[in-house]
């Protein structure tokens, strides 16, 4: 797919495969560790997070040898009006952050949703989530608003931002 240079070491990034889930559920509760990447808190299995997310629009990046990050895209609804909206989830593992691989997912990504007809994305974070924030609105995308409360963790009521970012398709 695409290959970048980051510093000293090459970032590639292809398409998910399966045996890939080991390295994508460790990320994935990197993520979840931090307390301010998802309402998850637990990895859910492989195949409950399969049923969830489209299958063309799954990529990992490769920094040196390393999986390091993911990101993927899943429905927000099943009316046919919403089919060209999906959420996106991006993760970096916790020792592969700042290195330019959101970036390079992100450009991927967006790529490949275009292909697949997808004409917004949106991501749901949490306020405090400042790196995915920055990622988000240097490749376009706009906070739509506050969610004030909307769920909570540990007793404790968060709020999330809900970001979009429309296609050249529209």
């Amino acid at each position: 797919m695409n290959a970048v240079n980051a510093a000293d070491k090459k970032i590639e990034i292809r398409h998910m495969i399966l045996s890939d889930w080991n390295d994508i559920s460790r990320i994935y509760n990197d993520g979840i560790k931090t307390g301010i990447a998802t309402f998850e808190t637990e990895v859910p299995d492989r195949e409950a997070w399969d049923k969830n997310h489209i299958k063309e629009c799954r990529l990992v990046a490769i920094y040196g040898d390393v999986l390091s990050g993911w990101c993927a895209l899943s429905h927000v609804s099943s009316r046919p009006v919403y089919s060209g909206v999906a959420e996106l989830s991006i993760y970096i593992g916790t020792n592969y952050r700042g290195k330019g691989i959101g970036g390079s997912l992100m450009d991927e990504l967006i790529n490949e949703s275009w292909q697949c007809n997808i004409w917004t994305l949106q991501s749901i974070i949490f306020p405090e989530n400042k790196a995915s924030l920055m990622l988000h609105k240097k490749y376009g995308f706009r906070i739509v608003g506050t969610r004030e409360k909307i769920a909570k963790i540990n007793n404790i009521w968060h709020d999330t931002l809900l970001l979009e970012r429309r296609s050249n398709i529209i």
